[in-house]
């Protein structure tokens, strides 16, 4: 083209030819320009941190997961049972450490009585057994240590002891406060393994990283059925709220490279229409992000599932399946992303009127189902349908391949999809509540950077599930978590809702002085 320009033609019907030509040229370059400068701004405003550090320079060889993955199979096949070590070759035995002296001891005694359940005759003792458990009070270490007398009779010389009570690692060094502690440091506070072993040396108490990985394992192994409970509870609702972010996973071929993973989550929150359901929060791993994951997760649910437009979702959506409802976030930031970047009119004013959805949503908040939709249904509607067909009509006056004509497009084509919840007070606007629980994660893995294994993103969700629901109830999930893994060894399969945060709550405020 540029090259044609040397020599421009004399006649008129040519000149204006090449003028045409170069009309579309300088049109064409124009929406090229738009389309680069919006790519630009986009990866502008989504950077953040540092991208200095390469894969060699984090030295990927961490086994925290792995590790993790390893300690809840044991866990959960039972292999630290008596028996089975019976049968199986002698493995090599860890030397532990004493505990340090300079910790606190508490001590607690189990007696078997005074009297011989044979003869009737009084005990005497003549020895004790002692089993030394590491113990966190918030704040301190301290030991606790579990004395079982052992006692003989006087008449009849046979010998009785207290059995010791059932813990969350058999014959493992940690109690149920200090367990709880790891797994709030990693999963809540963001800490991970090796920085907590750096924190625990400097009060003088060793405890390699290996250790809190094997213990996060068996801990989590031991939790899952409860995680698994409050999956069935998120399922049971009319509604729910979905939504998926990324993780890094470690692969075992290439250690110093990384594949994209998923942690999908799953909210059932009815408090903003007075719902009797307690909140609750369910998360799944996956390797990858396939729409065979949120199906097989969802499979059997026929309720309405708010989600974004991921074309993953679509399996769950249909006849005899679960209904649909669109995020008008997701539209509204199209338009917000468009008018920062070039201040488009069309943008702002859709923009102010998606507003006036959201003061209508100020004033349902807190009312019943029926209240909510007779709202919507008298002051939303008309301001839905409004706009839907303003959209319609500013579609035509604008260029098809600008940035503001695909938010459009994209938004015409969710809009449908939103509808549902002008007539459904139980639904919601945005699925704003479920990409709140993608905080946590998205704070964690700017930490602990990656996955280690499945087993450890397995082990993730099942922290994250416990810890986010409890934290939606308003109950301090170290507190909780320390009660759980007190009393989880002993408690009946079929009754885990009485172990659940608002359970808890309400018998610490029973037995309260």
């Amino acid at each position: 083209m540029l090259n044609a320009l040397k020599f421009l033609p004399e006649d008129p019907a040519e000149l204006r030819a090449v003028s045409a030509l170069l009309m579309a040229e300088v049109q064409s370059l124009t929406y090229q320009n738009e389309k680069l400068k919006a790519e630009l701004h986009g990866h502008r405003k989504a950077r953040f941190g540092s991208k200095s550090e390469s894969m060699d320079q984090l030295a990927l060889d961490l086994l925290d997961d792995e590790e993790i993955e390893a300690a809840a199979e044991e866990q959960k096949n039972g292999a630290d049972t008596d028996a089975d070590e019976a049968d199986k070759p002698t493995k090599r035995k860890h030397s532990r450490k004493p505990l340090p002296d300079h910790l606190d001891r508490q001590d607690e005694v189990l007696s078997p009585g005074e009297d011989c359940n044979d003869c009737g005759g009084s005990l005497r003792q003549v020895g004790e057994d002692v089993t030394e458990e590491l113990e966190y009070i918030p704040g301190r270490l301290i030991v606790r240590r579990i004395i079982r007398p052992r006692m003989a009779c006087t008449c009849c010389e046979v010998f009785a002891q207290a059995p010791l009570p059932s813990r969350p690692i058999e014959r493992g060094r940690p109690g149920p406060g200090l367990l709880a502690h790891v797994l709030i440091g990693k999963y809540c506070d963001h800490l991970p393994l090796e920085r907590q072993s750096k924190i625990f040396a400097r009060e003088k108490v060793e405890l390699h990283r290996s250790t809190l990985t094997d213990w996060v394992g068996r801990s989590t192994a031991l939790l899952e059925p409860l995680a698994n409970h409050i999956g069935k509870l998120v399922r049971a609702g009319p509604a729910l709220f979905a939504d998926d972010t990324p993780v890094k996973l470690q692969t075992k071929l290439k250690t110093k490279k990384t594949q994209t993973a998923r942690l999908w989550s799953y909210v059932r929150d009815e408090r903003r229409w007075c719902g009797d359901a307690p909140p609750c929060t369910w998360y799944q791993f996956s390797v990858d992000r396939k729409g065979e994951h949120p199906v097989n997760h969802l499979t059997g649910y026929t309720g309405t599932v708010h989600a974004d437009g991921y074309a993953g979702f679509n399996g769950l959506f249909g006849q005899d399946k679960a209904n649909e409802q669109a995020c008008m976030v997701h539209v509204r930031r199209k338009f917000t992303d468009e008018f920062e970047r070039t201040g488009a009119a069309i943008a702002e004013e859709a923009i102010k009127r998606i507003g006036k959805l959201y003061a209508v949503e100020k004033q349902a908040k807190g009312k019943l189902p029926e209240e909510r939709a007779a709202l919507r249904e008298q002051k939303a509607k008309p301001v839905f349908d409004d706009l839907e067909v303003w959209l319609q009509a500013q579609l035509p006056k604008i260029s098809a391949k600008t940035k503001l004509a695909e938010a459009i497009r994209y938004t015409l084509k969710r809009l449908p999809k939103a509808r549902g919840y002008l007539d459904d007070g139980r639904l919601e606007l945005d699925n704003n509540i479920c990409e709140r629980s993608i905080r946590p994660i998205a704070l964690g893995r700017k930490n602990y950077l990656f996955m280690g294994s499945i087993g450890g993103g397995n082990a993730a969700a099942i922290a994250y599930t416990l810890i986010e629901t409890a934290k939606m109830n308003n109950v301090d999930p170290e507190a909780w978590l320390t009660w759980v893994l007190t009393h989880v060894a002993d408690h009946k399969i079929n009754r885990l809702d009485k172990l659940m945060p608002w359970n808890w709550q309400s018998q610490q405020q029973s037995t309260a002085p």
